[in-house]
């Protein structure tokens, strides 16, 4: 994973925590660095950072912005090539892969409020592997998926053509 990714990934997770249901954006943790650790670091420099204009930090940055995220400073690198933890299983890594992977959907759905909570419901979970599998046993009986959803959230019973409108 590149530095740019890890670092949208950590604003995504840490305005999670915080309560936001969604990413911090750049201006937000420019000011909670400075309101909390009473430092400064730029907007424009993070968006480099993010946008690979700026491969490498400076090590006062990258300590900077471990205090922030609360990651060890060697997490603040481009992974290398091929780069995989010997701990992690093959299954694991592969859940990281898609857990990722939901993460960045639920970017994607930001204006479905509904569909990106549940993607990163989906990728909070322990075995998000399971939860997709069980959604396509449901999906394989007809109706029931309606039927529950009509039970456990009658609020979102919004047709296709209703989100599509909005």
């Amino acid at each position: 994973m590149k530095l740019g990714e890890k670092l949208r990934y950590l604003r995504l997770m840490e305005g999670n925590l915080r309560g936001l249901g969604r990413e911090m954006t750049q201006q937000e943790v420019v000011r909670a660095v400075t309101r909390e650790l009473k430092l400064k670091i730029s907007q424009s420099y993070l968006s480099q950072i993010e946008n690979g204009a700026r491969p490498h930090l400076t090590n006062k940055t990258r300590l900077l912005l471990s205090k922030f995220f609360n990651v060890h400073p060697g997490y603040l690198v481009d992974d290398p090539e091929g780069f995989h933890n010997e701990l992690l299983s093959d299954v694991s890594a592969a859940e990281d892969t898609l857990d990722l992977w939901l993460i960045q959907g639920a970017e994607r759905f930001r204006r479905d409020p509904a569909v990106s909570r549940a993607l990163l419901n989906l990728a909070k979970h322990q075995d998000s592997r399971s939860c997709l599998v069980l959604m396509e046993a449901l999906l394989e009986t007809p109706e029931l998926a309606e039927k529950l959803l009509h039970v456990l959230r009658p609020q979102q019973q919004k047709s296709a053509a209703e989100i599509s409108e909005a």
